[in-house]
């Protein structure tokens, strides 16, 4: 049995990393969707290609999360295509990272626009047709450096922290008409980002974290799953732990 049968779903971010992974899973487990990244790329058609492969269905719908239209479109095309919106998955995030007292003020805009701007807009928009339809779930994926702090991230931390709070809210707010929203505190992953770190870098990461190994993106997947199905009908209003113990 698919999980995720006959559901549909926005998931922001989805051209690489945890994103793409999120998608790729959620079509194995039945899902259909309409994918986003910040613009049309090679990799965001390559993310629908795949699932396309696979036998799945999903569109495409490139723009940044930070503004208002892009997060309308998004449910818009849901809808229209898929007849209702039952998850959205709000990934899309950047890094601008640098000691505080050499960020400028543009470095902690951007990075607070995207990471919780972004969840603001995108949830704001499918929470409104979830109301109506007395059904959905909204995941977001913070960072367990909104528990620890991480040297260098202070605008980074500030928005995925603010996640945390802000799907505290939701979830009060949405109860009542059935939309269900969570969060995810995510380690560090083998990514883009992290692959270009240097060697000693890497090593201290590790030393970190109790199962000794950085996390892969599919490993996010999961726990979406979860969130996303009938497994997690009583769940809300929480987060889940997904750091392989970096933060206990």
């Amino acid at each position: 049995m698919k999980l995720l049968e006959g559901r549909s779903a926005i998931v922001t971010g989805a051209s690489r990393g945890i994103g793409r992974s999120i998608a790729l899973e959620y079509a194995r487990q039945g899902a259909v969707m309409v994918l986003n990244a910040s613009r049309a790329s090679d990799a965001l058609d390559d993310t629908a290609a795949e699932i396309r492969r696979m036998g799945g269905r999903c569109e495409t719908v490139p723009g940044s999360v930070v503004e208002g239209a892009t997060a309308r479109a998004l449910v818009e095309k849901a809808v229209a295509t898929f007849g209702k919106l039952d998850i959205l998955v709000n990934n899309a995030g950047i890094v601008r990272d640098k000691p505080l007292v050499m960020m400028s003020e543009r470095e902690f805009d951007e990075v607070l626009a995207v990471n919780l701007r972004g969840v603001y807009q995108c949830s704001r928009e499918a929470v409104r047709q979830m109301m109506r339809q007395r059904h959905g779930r909204i995941i977001s994926i913070s960072s367990v450096a909104a528990l620890a702090g991480r040297p260098g991230q202070c605008n980074y931390t500030a928005a995925k922290a603010g996640i945390v709070g802000f799907t505290k809210s939701l979830a009060r707010e949405a109860g009542k008409y059935n939309v269900l929203a969570n969060a995810l505190f995510v380690g560090v992953m083998e990514t883009d980002m992290y692959r270009r770190m240097p060697a000693a870098a890497k090593k201290e990461l590790r030393q970190f974290i109790p199962l000794q190994r950085v996390g892969r993106p599919e490993e996010v997947a999961g726990p979406c799953v979860f969130l996303g199905s009938d497994l997690s009908t009583f769940v809300t209003g929480t987060t889940v732990n997904v750091s392989g113990g970096s933060y206990v």
